[in-house]
């Protein structure tokens, strides 16, 4: 009797919770009107790039700023090895740092 209760209690908890006030092209709409009305926003992900055999492994983080403002950091996880695109008033720009070894 307890299992057929609880399990009359979960469906009934899907069903009322399934059925919401807003349907698909309203919640969509609500995205779309949030990211045009949004000043910026940052991203961070993992980029896998195989070339022939290898396999390089890149974490990036991209910031946006309304106006096409960015700036696209690209770090190299097995050495570290960072490159920045940045976009702004002046143009854009590819910087990348150069490390110096000590011998």
């Amino acid at each position: 009797m307890k299992k057929l209760s609880l399990a009359l209690l979960v469906i009934v908890c899907f069903l009322v919770t399934g059925c919401g006030k807003n349907s698909e092209s309203d919640i969509l709409s609500d995205l779309d009107k949030k990211v045009k009305d949004s000043k910026g926003y940052v991203m961070t992900a993992t980029l896998e790039v195989l070339n022939n055999d290898d396999i390089y492994n890149y974490e990036v983080e991209t910031a946006y700023k309304k106006d096409d403002y960015y700036k696209i950091t690209l770090t190299n996880t097995s050495n570290n090895h960072e490159q920045i695109i940045l976009k702004n008033d002046d143009g854009v720009y590819v910087m990348t740092h150069k490390s110096t070894q000590l011998l």
